[in-house]
């Protein structure tokens, strides 16, 4: 894996994790949108899309499956950190 594929997949973490973040927020009334650190965001940002963009491949189901993938996983972990 290069450097700049490293950098491309942080970047667009980043975004889906802050969309992710935004959408979770405004979901859960309950308790402020976890994770509270960016490079938590990034990371299940990632993460949601891997699990999310997987299945779908490249193009717009992909980048649809991605942001779906990260809001699910962020809005699991907001979930299950909140009773902790």
């Amino acid at each position: 894996m290069s450097v700049l594929s490293i950098l491309t997949w942080a970047i667009f973490g980043a975004i889906v994790g802050s969309l992710a973040r935004a959408v979770c927020a405004c979901v859960s009334t309950a308790a402020p949108a976890a994770p509270d650190s960016w490079a938590a965001t990034v990371a299940l940002g990632v993460a949601g899309s891997i699990v999310g963009g997987l299945p779908f491949g490249h193009g717009p189901a992909g980048l649809i499956g991605s942001i779906v993938g990260a809001v699910v996983v962020v809005c699991l972990h907001s979930w299950y950190t909140e009773g902790q």
